[in-house]
């Protein structure tokens, strides 16, 4: 089963997801993507941390997202992949200009092949104005195309505002 769970900056969708894993009642997994490079995020990161439980194994995988999901894939098990559009800034501010396309080809081939519950999250980027600079642009332009390609492979997507989880697709959890 795919979960796909987006929603605005501090708009729940973290909580929501976690709180589907522990409904699963399986061993949990939660890869991180993000990268701990300036005070606030360090204090965002820790944040996170402290409202999980310890019965979640961390792994942190800020750009081989699909080669990790293949290493930790297990039968009964939930993994969830907070955040993808960290991890397309990870990828689009990386030096190489097409690892970002390769990463998530690479991505959306694997995710109907595993045997683990996978709940990916996101931030939902198009529902704002269009940004300036380019770099920028990019970031929606693809995060967009990517949750669109995610939205027809995943079972379940729910769109989270303010709290409320507002199921899209699949039944609700």
């Amino acid at each position: 089963m795919l979960h796909f769970v987006l929603g605005g900056a501090r708009s729940g969708k973290s909580h929501y997801a976690e709180q589907l894993a522990l409904a699963t009642q399986k061993p949990r997994v939660y890869i991180a993507t993000a990268q701990a490079v300036d005070q606030e995020m360090q204090e965002r990161i820790h944040h996170h941390q402290q409202q999980r439980d310890q019965n979640w194994q961390l792994v942190e995988e800020p750009i081989y997202l699909a080669e990790r999901l293949q290493e930790l894939d297990a039968e009964h098990q939930v993994i969830l992949v907070d955040c993808l559009t960290v991890w397309m800034s990870n990828l689009l501010c990386a030096q190489d200009p097409d690892l970002q396309s390769r990463e998530c080809l690479k991505l959306l081939k694997l995710l109907p092949n595993l045997k683990s519950e996978v709940i990916l999250v996101s931030n939902e980027t198009g529902l704002g104005v269009v940004p300036l600079g380019e770099i920028t642009r990019r970031f929606v332009d693809e995060s967009g195309r990517l949750h669109q390609a995610l939205g027809q492979i995943c079972q379940h997507a729910v769109f989270c505002v303010a709290g409320f989880p507002i199921q899209l697709k699949g039944e609700e959890k």
